[in-house]
């Protein structure tokens, strides 16, 4: 790979982290809080590839009143070939975008729900919509204190344990995908008859004084008594973090 070559990768990694952070593309890698730093490693790339292009255009010139000798052993330099392995990225950002964690790594990796440090007060009156975790938590450490009969709606991707039985689940971040973990809540009641992986899902209903264990790690799983449940698009920002532990 010579420094033209080099240019272009840089250039196209960088135009294409530019182009996950400015979209919502990155949300399904990273957390929301970390775009500030892709735009500037994009942004960082962009100006290298520039730069690089820069000086090679001002050494070629100057090689013009070198001798010829100087000017071959110039122009023959070449890098390692494992640099090309920078085009991956790339092709996988654009031509692949793998989507973001879902039923299969939800199956594969045991609850991630942990107590919290509290628990805020409930608004009053009418239906509660919490997410995934918040309701997990209240129903695993706060005992459902709260919840009681009220109607809830809650919104998760559809996976299926080890026996088919239905959950309703969100994948929490630390930092990005790589280190994502699922909190999940079984599903009892009027479920639908057919459930698709993956589907997004806004189900209705209220708290149940159930609890399973999670086949992969025994951690904690509350049930959920379902009244109604409606396909929903998937949210923009498919991650939940407000109660990761």
């Amino acid at each position: 790979m010579n420094r033209q070559a080099q240019a272009a990768l840089l250039f196209l990694l960088g135009a294409t982290v530019l182009h996950a952070g400015l979209t919502d593309l990155h949300l399904r890698y990273v957390k929301a809080g970390l775009r500030p730093l892709l735009l500037l490693c994009g942004a960082v790339l962009v100006v290298t590839a520039v730069a690089t292009v820069w000086y090679e255009w001002r050494g070629s010139r100057g090689s013009r009143v070198r001798r010829d000798g100087d000017s071959d052993d110039h122009q023959g330099h070449r890098e390692p070939r494992v640099s090309w392995l920078l085009a991956l990225p790339v092709l996988a950002l654009i031509l692949v975008a793998p989507p973001a964690l879902g039923s299969y790594s939800a199956t594969h990796t045991g609850t991630a729900l942990q107590k919290p440090f509290g628990f805020p007060e409930l608004p009053a009156g009418g239906t509660l919509r919490l997410g995934v975790g918040e309701y997990a938590a209240r129903a695993v450490y706060d005992d459902g204190r709260g919840l009681g009969d009220r109607p809830i709606e809650i919104t998760g991707f559809v996976a299926l344990d080890p026996s088919g039985a239905p959950q309703l689940v969100r994948m929490s971040l630390n930092c990005c995908a790589a280190d994502g973990q699922p909190v999940k809540i079984a599903l009892t009641g009027e479920v639908p008859p057919v459930l698709q992986p993956d589907a997004w899902l806004e189900v209705s209903g209220t708290y149940s004084p159930r609890r399973t264990k999670d086949p992969v790690n025994d951690g904690p799983v509350p049930y959920f008594e379902v009244t109604s449940a409606k396909p929903v698009p998937a949210p923009r920002d498919p991650y939940d973090d407000v109660w990761n532990g």
